[in-house]
């Protein structure tokens, strides 16, 4: 690879790893084309981008980025997993594949800007994703708001079944009389 070629790599990579959510490197000695393909179906289904980049063209982009926190981990045979959307799904995928496929290394990520080992990235991956916790909060939220409403309703019933008693005792006086 000349110069020329090497400077688009770096500059096309940089465009990828442009506003990521989660990055995570993986060592992939063990594995063959077969499984590495299946892994970027993986990947791919949930528009998450799985790279094989030489160290030195890796450094190269992340200069000046989040990823740069990760130098000191492109060593040997480094595969970059890539995403601009939730990093939970990311995690699951990997956890999923190294189940299967032990061979597969998660080496580090980098997780919303944070470097995150590969304790936590397994941990991440236990978590709910995001559509989940939304959901969970918002449950979380209507129900207190709920209640109220049932309470209001109820008194309000209430109020109106009094006023309803008293405009039939009152009928029932003004037949009598």
């Amino acid at each position: 690879m000349n110069r020329v070629e090497k400077r688009e790599v770096v500059t096309e990579f940089s465009k990828k790893i442009e506003g990521l959510q989660a990055a995570v490197l993986t060592h992939y000695r063990g594995l063959n084309v077969e499984q590495i393909n299946t892994l970027r179906r993986r990947f791919r289904e949930e528009k998450i981008s799985y790279h094989v980049v030489k160290n030195t063209l890796l450094k190269l982009a992340a200069k000046g980025t989040d990823l740069e926190k990760l130098n000191d981990y492109f060593q040997g045979p480094t595969a970059i997993a890539i995403s601009h959307h939730d990093p939970v799904v990311l995690a699951k995928i990997l956890t999923e594949f190294v189940k299967t496929q032990p061979q597969l290394e998660i080496k580090v990520g980098l997780i919303q800007g944070r470097v995150t080992l590969p304790e936590e990235i397994k941990a991440l991956a236990t978590m709910p994703s995001r559509e989940v916790l939304l959901g969970q909060i918002l449950g979380a939220i209507q129900g207190p708001a709920q209640q109220l409403a049932g309470v209001i309703q109820s008194g309000l019933q209430q109020v109106v079944g009094l006023i309803n008693a008293r405009a039939d005792q009152l009928a029932e006086s003004e037949k009598r009389e």
